[in-house]
Order: C-alpha cells, then structure tokens, then sequence
C-alpha cells in the first residue's frame, strides 16, 4: 500500500514573499511528475480548514515563509517536535490555524505520522503579487529543499519530459 503524502504551499499571494509556499508548489507541479499518491495543495491562509486535507495522510509536507530569525532567503526543515514552538511567534495569521491545525489533528486522532515544514525568511511582507528579489534568488534552492524531504520519503519524482532510458538500436521493424 502506498503511503499518502500531502504537499500544502501555505502563505498570502497579496502580501508579497508571504505567497512563497503557494509560489513552490505551483512551479512543483508545472516542472514535476508526482506519484498519483501525492497531493500538491495551495493552503492559502486557510488553518483549520485544513483540517479534512490532511485527515488519511500518512505525511504532510508544508512550504511557507517563517520567522527564522535569519537572515532573508535563510532555509531550513522543521520537524517533529520543533514544529509547534516554531509556530508560537506567529508570523502572519495562517499560523495560528496551522498551529491550531495540528492540535486539532492530534486532538481528533487524526494527526499524519509524519508533519514537516520547508519554511524561508522573507524579506518584505509588504502588499505586492511579487517575490522580493532574495526569495527570487534562493527559490530554486527551496523547491530542492522540498524535493530532497519527498525523496527522504520514498517518493521518486522526476522532472516534466524526462524519458526511461529507451533502447535505440537503429534497427527498423
């Protein structure tokens, strides 16, 4: 039986680097093929109305822009027990739901036995629809980031257009 695996861009696309998470997971699914497994979801600032995503997962996988307190464009893999203290200084208002998110999973019995995060520092959180120019920068390091945790997983994934090594031996049938 294949393991379920729910990846969720989480983040605000009005507020400039805050849409970092919904930005990664659109550019995974335009340069990648998933298993049918996997669940690539735009969280938006949805919280608690997450709740029945993640019900049947055996993992989940967040992106999104966090208070690291690093350095713009600083990323880093949060898991297991340093997830919800990083959540306690809350950087926009999705991560009360998220925080609340995993207590209500784990309240219901519902909790995925696995929950991670691939979070970046943002540089401005200032009305725009675009990504400052140091998240530009380090994006294709975080979608790197993001697939090395799948592949930790088990998952294989492989970029759009990638061919099985085909046999060509130039003769004609």
């Amino acid at each position: 039986m294949a393991i379920k695996i729910s990846l969720i861009g989480l983040g605000n696309l009005l507020l400039g680097d805050e849409g970092v998470g919904i930005h990664a997971v659109e550019a995974l699914k335009k340069k990648y093929d998933f298993p049918e497994e996997v669940r690539l979801l735009d969280g938006g600032t949805l919280g608690l109305d997450l709740l029945h995503l993640i019900e049947g997962m055996d993992r989940v996988l967040f992106v999104d822009a966090v208070e690291l307190k690093e350095k713009a464009g600083t990323i880093a893999v949060i898991e297991g027990e340093g997830l919800p203290s990083l959540l306690e200084p809350k950087l926009s208002l999705h991560h009360v739901g998220l925080a609340d998110l995993l207590l209500a999973s784990s309240f219901l019995g519902t909790r995925p036995a696995e929950i991670a995060l691939v979070g970046i520092q943002p540089e401005t959180l200032e009305i725009g629809l675009e990504l400052s120019p140091t998240i530009q920068g380090r994006f294709d390091k975080l979608l790197e980031t993001v697939l090395e945790k799948l592949r930790e997983w088990g998952l294989e994934i492989k970029a759009k257009g990638a061919q099985e090594s085909a046999d060509v031996s130039g003769h004609s049938l």
